[in-house]
């Protein structure tokens, strides 16, 4: 048993344990009286053929007793695998996964029984939804934890693969390659920590490539001079930087959480640009030391001495004059003091200056939010990190959720809020969404847009923007698990839609035969993965921490890919 799995039946262990003290998940109220009870979550689902539900069940004040909790399935129109088939994991984990038709009637009965104690969840089994979309499992592993195989550096071979891993970044070049840089991770020898290891993925020969940086954990940068390539540069190890790719094919990375030029784990500001021509790394901007200030300078103004302070989490953006934007996260403001960031910045790579363009230079402040649909120069997103972003086709910038400050309020959040910026009038607008944190989704019918759909409250999630301008989501966190559920957003319409995956958390993956497509194929719930979009419109996503195809949650190091 890997590390993580271990420490999943650990937490299953005090869940039960917790519950004799009235705990229960997503804050239930224990039975008055303190009898001894059991209770299943969700106690009613709908799934779809073939595809899988992760249950739980909860034990209230177990007593002198222990042991795990067992399963059974029955139904009034089916029997055996007619009904689908569930199984345990852990002490009180159920794994269903529904008949790969529909019976009749199209209702199951799971029922979890504990002792004596028994509670059931009414599963309603769905024909399989009819999209144009279909997940494919395209590289790595269908279970979680795995160690990276990294092979020779610069040698693609199809053995090679990335690590498990979280918060990495990514790019994708203008020959349809995949970049991925670092994050919290598994290196070559199993160990799980920081990394700065570069890859490339090519989906025409379906091999990665080791690049740049190290096979193992805990590496601090190599600097060299401000500004000048060298091949022996290459940034320290981090995770939740943010990054971009140029009209000319470089990558760039900015801050993070992790190693500087010294050993310390910190918040950092540097600025690096990887040339795939030289293979060659130039810290560009900021500091090589970590915990930096942010020198904001004049609102609006660009100057050499401007730069961002340390953060990590942060959204970003390329515009089309090849301008690098920057907003949030959880850093280090003008007074060096470390909290949710609301401030928008603008780099020129031409003339090397930051600008500081909309916010605040201080932590922790509320939005502002004025009226649904309407631009207004005082408007403003609050303060939040593990948000996401998108540009539009118009040069507009787009900005979803992530955990911060909503109005009127010192506490934060989980948010739903989706938000437009426009560069040229430097007006924020609240497009979508609520005001107020921690809102549940309304998810509609899957596959149809409809004006009151709108996804729930959630930060660590991903995002692309195909070649029609749509913004679509996937994943994320919540106050209550993670997230598998696909979204797309018509900027025309202001319409969402509910695409594809689970309206309910901490669901498995379905993975099918690697390299397959299918409508029943989908990503486990995750949060902290990245994500690419191809020239074909092909949306890519890679790794990230959550749930994998037996229902165990830890760090993943799956490809896949929806067209």
């Amino acid at each position: 048993m890997t590390k993580t799995r271990a420490k999943l039946f650990a937490l299953i262990t005090l869940v039960i344990a917790l519950s004799a003290c009235g705990w229960r998940e997503g804050g239930q109220p224990t039975p008055p009286g303190g009898e001894s009870s059991i209770t299943v979550y969700p106690n009613t689902a709908n799934v779809h053929v073939s595809q899988s539900i992760l249950l739980q069940a909860t034990v209230f004040n177990p007593g002198s007793t222990s042991g795990a909790v067992t399963w059974s399935l029955s139904g009034a129109g089916c029997s055996g695998t007619t009904c689908g088939t569930i199984s345990s994991i852990g002490l009180d984990h159920g794994f269903y996964t529904a008949p790969a038709s529909v019976p009749s009637p199209a209702t199951v009965t799971v029922k979890a029984t504990y002792n004596s104690m028994s509670a059931s969840a009414t599963i309603t089994i769905l024909a399989a939804v009819v999209v144009s979309e279909k997940w494919t499992w395209v590289s790595g592993s269908n279970t979680g934890t795995q160690m990276g195989t990294y092979g020779t550096k610069g040698t693609a071979a199809l053995s090679n693969v990335p690590g498990a891993r979280e918060r990495a970044v990514s790019w994708i070049d203008s020959q349809g390659n995949l970049w991925l840089f670092g994050g919290d991770g598994f290196d070559s020898g199993g160990t799980f920590d920081l990394l700065n290891d570069l890859w490339k993925y090519d989906p025409i020969t379906l091999e990665w490539t080791w690049v740049s940086g190290s096979n193992t954990v805990h590496q601090t940068g190599t600097y060299g001079t401000k500004g000048v390539a060298d091949p022996s540069n290459v940034p320290g190890a981090r995770s939740g930087a943010a990054s971009w790719i140029d009209s000319q094919g470089k990558l760039w990375l900015f801050g993070g959480v992790g190693y500087a030029s010294l050993g310390n784990n910190w918040l950092l500001n540097d600025l690096w640009k990887f040339d795939p021509t030289t293979l060659e790394w130039t810290w560009v901007s900021g500091n090589d030391i970590g915990k930096q200030a942010g020198t904001y300078g004049t609102k609006g103004t660009a100057d050499p001495s401007n730069v961002p302070g340390a953060r990590y989490s942060a959204v970003s953006w390329l515009d089309s004059s090849g301008k690098l934007w920057l907003f949030g996260g959880w850093g280090y403001d003008s007074g060096n003091i470390d909290g949710e960031l609301n401030d928008l910045w603008e780099y020129d790579p031409a003339t090397l200056e930051w600008t500081w363009v909309s916010g605040t230079s201080s932590i922790d402040q509320t939005g502002i939010y004025g009226t649904l649909g309407t631009a207004d120069p005082s408007n403003v997103p609050g303060g939040r990190h593990d948000a996401v972003s998108w540009i539009d086709p118009q040069g507009k910038l787009w900005l979803f959720g992530g955990w911060g400050y909503a109005p009127g309020g010192s506490i934060g959040g989980r948010l739903n809020d989706l938000w437009e910026y426009d560069p040229a009038t430097l007006e924020w607008a609240w497009v979508s969404g609520s005001n107020v944190f921690g809102q549940n989704g309304t998810y509609g019918i899957q596959g149809t847009a409809d004006p009151l759909n709108v996804p729930g409250a959630r930060s660590l999630a991903v995002s692309w923007l195909d070649s029609q301008g749509n913004l679509w989501l996937f994943g994320g966190g919540t106050d209550y698990g993670d997230l598998n559920d696909l979204w797309k957003y018509d900027p025309t319409t202001l319409e969402w839609t509910w695409v594809s995956g689970s309206d309910i958390g901490n669901q498995p993956g379905t993975y099918g035969t690697k390299g397959t497509a299918a409508l029943s194929n989908v990503p486990g719930a995750r949060e902290r993965a990245v994500s690419w979009i191809d020239s074909q419109g092909n949306l890519w996503l890679f790794g990230g921490t959550g749930i994998d195809s037996a229902g165990y949650w830890g760090p993943l190091n799956d490809l896949w890919q929806i067209r």
